[in-house]
């Protein structure tokens, strides 16, 4: 029976059969009650409470999951089967993705602009462009530290000098996270900047050399080693972002910019 025909036969009435159990609801299940009464559906909602029950139901209906919808009568599946059904998107976890760094740059420049308002009075300073690369450098170093293994086996496909020396790998998140916290500071510019030059240089040069001169496809670990977010632009922009800020901070620290008075 056709989707169609089903949503014209059952006058939006569900059948839900999914597990709650005293030590575990299931979120899907949760999910899918929700998703089928935002859709205009009565939901006859079925609580699978042993897990007894629920290998006899996945038995009965010879299915490996739950939760599971019917229909007028015909099954239409999990969470994704129904929301396939509902003609709502899936997402493929797979697919490439820029949200990651989207998000992430979109909400270190909010904080920069509000530790800018708070510190200054305006949101419109030189410090506040400062603090928005010193703070992508922190949440950013953040988000590869969250599993650094995972980080240095995706870095190692495609960074020079952790290929020519695998403990850089694991050194590269440190040095980046540390390089922020100090930026952010403007604390021991003798330290930040030289760390910062150095790392985003291999960082720029190995990304250039990856996906513009050899032409690979590789999965970019600038927000970890469990993104889908293609090597690239963004990778050369994380890696420019630190390059220019060393080069700047270098500059005010020597009088040569106007800007914050940093501490050499």
């Amino acid at each position: 029976m056709s989707a169609t025909a089903i949503h014209q036969s059952n006058g939006k009435k569900a059948d839900l059969h999914r597990m709650v159990m005293p030590d575990h609801t299931c979120p899907y299940g949760l999910k899918a009650k929700d998703l089928l009464k935002r859709s205009g559906y009565e939901v006859e909602d079925h609580h699978l409470t042993t897990r007894e029950e629920t290998d006899a139901f996945k038995a009965q209906h010879g299915v490996k999951t739950t939760p599971q919808t019917f229909i007028a009568g015909e099954r239409i599946g999990g969470y994704d089967d129904l929301r396939r059904f509902l003609g709502k998107p899936v997402a493929d976890p797979n697919a490439t993705s820029y949200r990651p760094v989207v998000v992430l740059f979109a909400l270190t420049a909010l904080m920069a602009l509000g530790a800018s308002y708070a510190v200054m009075g305006s949101v419109f300073t030189v410090r506040a462009a400062e603090w928005f690369i010193a703070f992508s450098m922190v949440v950013l170093a953040l988000l590869k530290l969250q599993n650094v293994e995972s980080f240095a086996t995706m870095f190692l496909n495609y960074d020079l000098l952790a290929k020519r020396w695998v403990p850089y790998s694991y050194i590269y998140p440190y040095a980046e996270g540390f390089s922020g916290v100090l930026m952010v500071a403007g604390a021991l510019t003798w330290l930040s900047v030289p760390v910062a030059l150095f790392i985003g240089t291999v960082g720029a040069v190995s990304v250039f050399k990856a996906v513009y001169i050899d032409r690979r496809e590789l999965k970019c670990a600038c927000v970890g080693g469990s993104s889908n977010v293609p090597l690239g632009f963004i990778s050369l922009t994380e890696n420019l972002m630190m390059i220019a800020m060393a080069i700047w901070m270098s500059l005010v620290a020597f009088g040569v910019a106007p800007g914050t008075a940093y501490t050499m």
